[in-house]
């Protein structure tokens, strides 16, 4: 396979600046005055809080924890450390501009959708997004144009969508104005971004990633292309997930003309608390001084790692582990090697089973679990030792269940996408009743259902009921797949949009 990306270390002049981080050393320089404080937080450096909090935290912390006082900078009118903290995560990340956020990527998702998309305007999304994609989808009144990802047979997981399905969105919505790719997904599968981007970009549409599982790709050769390498417009990327920063912190990246820098900073303003956390903007600005001067070195210890786990899963009885075979998926051109996907079906249990053993018997906590499947995620975090724990719990899970034998994983098959009779916006806002499910077809749907796997929504509020869709979901309930979603956990009723009788 041709090189995923070319990845361009810093030279080094620019590695000379990255090694700043003008905000936590702006903090450490203020609060080495100590001055007497007479504005929130009301704990002051700790003082008024909760003793065991605060020996647990430890002061030195806590004394970082202040707000927006002018010698400190507005995250939402940066002009100071924070506008220089921003800066440099925009050069390290190879972007024209860098927002921070205090609230997680799901605000930075926010964000970009509502900074291209407004009311019944189309934009062109994967069906197995994140649900902040669909929350901004109802806050913009846009109108969603779905695409089903592809499905692996094998591990009964969803992937990208197919560039051939792009394309045919792209033809018969040549009006959308942004279409929103995933960049890894949660499993760790890339599309050949560049080509996606360059397709979207003939038609004239902006593109937008969320890359909240991909943060470590702009810092290793050896790792899937990135967002802003492949040419998108925005991207959502959590920091905090696996680039070393706190949770909640993460970073919007912008280039180029198509999508306005000013008016993502304006929606990023108006969704961000004015109570921002200086502990969080700093873990991003060392986070990101951490990852531009040693990143390819953490990563490659990362990489080793991670790869000689996969070796080790391939011994044990009853587990297979999702590798390059992958590839085969018109939507996959490169596998992140640091997550680490876990099928357990050949010890006949479930992943959730998995979970509770290596949980109650390893003190171990996995990523995710599903029906057929455990996620474990590897970071420069992780060394050797965690490594052979990993590998010694995985071995005596394979012990303890072996004797089960092995089932095959349920064939996932979709069925037809549901036509919109309304916005997600409009629905949302509607007047609703709740209906037998049985006698849904032909019904506006007003809430989610979710089969798990493969965590497609099947139904979403705005769209028409079809008996292909009941009879769908009625079969995965017998077969005993988890379904989330409908108020009513047991299937039995769902709420749908009220019916205005005509008067008589």
């Amino acid at each position: 396979m041709e090189r995923m990306h070319q990845y361009k270390p810093h030279d080094r002049d620019t590695q000379a600046k990255q090694m700043r981080a003008p905000l936590f050393e702006g903090l450490l320089e203020h609060a080495a005055h100590h001055p007497l404080a007479f504005h929130i937080p009301g704990h002051k450096s700790g003082r008024g809080m909760d003793d065991a909090f605060r020996e647990m935290i430890g002061e030195r912390a806590l004394a970082l924890d202040l707000i927006n006082i002018a010698p400190l900078d507005d995250l939402h009118a940066p002009h100071g450390m924070i506008r220089e903290a921003e800066r440099l995560a925009a050069e390290a990340f190879g972007a024209d501009h860098a927002f921070f956020s205090v609230q997680g990527t799901s605000t930075a998702i926010m964000a970009m959708i509502l900074a291209t998309t407004g009311p019944g305007e189309k934009i062109i999304v994967p069906r197995n997004v994140h649900k902040s994609v669909l929350s901004a989808i109802v806050f913009a009144g846009a109108l969603p144009i779905f695409i089903y990802p592809e499905m692996d047979r094998t591990f009964g997981i969803s992937h990208g969508i197919s560039y051939t399905s792009l394309e045919r969105a792209l033809m018969l919505h040549p009006d959308a104005r942004a279409v929103l790719l995933i960049n890894p997904t949660y499993f760790g599968v890339s599309c050949h971004l560049h080509t996606y981007v360059e397709l979207s970009h003939a038609y004239g549409v902006p593109v937008l990633v969320d890359e909240a599982h991909g943060a470590h790709l702009y810092f290793h050769p050896d790792l899937p292309s990135s967002a802003m390498e492949a040419g998108a417009d925005v991207a959502a990327v959590s920091m905090h997930k696996l680039g070393g920063s706190m949770t909640q912190s993460s970073l919007l990246l912008q280039q180029g003309k198509r999508v306005s820098a000013q008016r993502l900073q304006a929606f990023m303003s108006m969704l961000q608390t004015t109570s921002t956390s200086y502990l969080l903007l700093a873990s991003l600005d060392t986070a990101r001084r951490q990852m531009a001067t040693r990143g390819k070195e953490l990563l490659s210890r990362t990489i080793a790692l991670s790869q000689r786990l996969k070796n080790a899963i391939r011994t044990i009885p009853g587990l297979s582990v999702l590798d390059d075979s992958v590839l085969a998926y018109d939507s996959a051109y490169a596998l992140d090697p640091t997550k680490i996907t876990v099928q357990v079906a050949g010890l006949g249990i479930s992943g959730y089973e998995a979970e509770q053993y290596l949980r109650e018997h390893a003190r171990i906590e996995v990523e995710l679990s599903d029906l057929y499947n455990v996620l474990f995620l590897i970071t420069p975090a992780d060394d050797e030792t965690s490594i052979d724990r990993l590998i010694d719990s995985l071995t005596d899970l394979s012990a303890a269940f072996q004797k089960n034998g092995a089932y095959a994983p349920t064939d996932i098959l979709l069925p037809d996408m549901p036509a919109l009779a309304m916005s997600p916006r409009d629905a949302f806002y509607a007047d609703v009743e709740r209906i037998p499910l049985s006698g849904s077809a032909g019904r506006v749907m007003a809430e989610f259902i979710m089969v798990y796997p493969p965590g497609i929504p099947i139904l979403m509020p705005g769209e028409i009921i079809t008996q292909d869709n009941i009879d769908y979901i009625e079969a995965n309930v017998a077969q005993g797949l988890p379904v989330q979603g409908p108020e009513d956990a047991t299937l039995a009723t769902i709420k749908v949009i009220k019916e205005r009788l005509p008067l008589r």
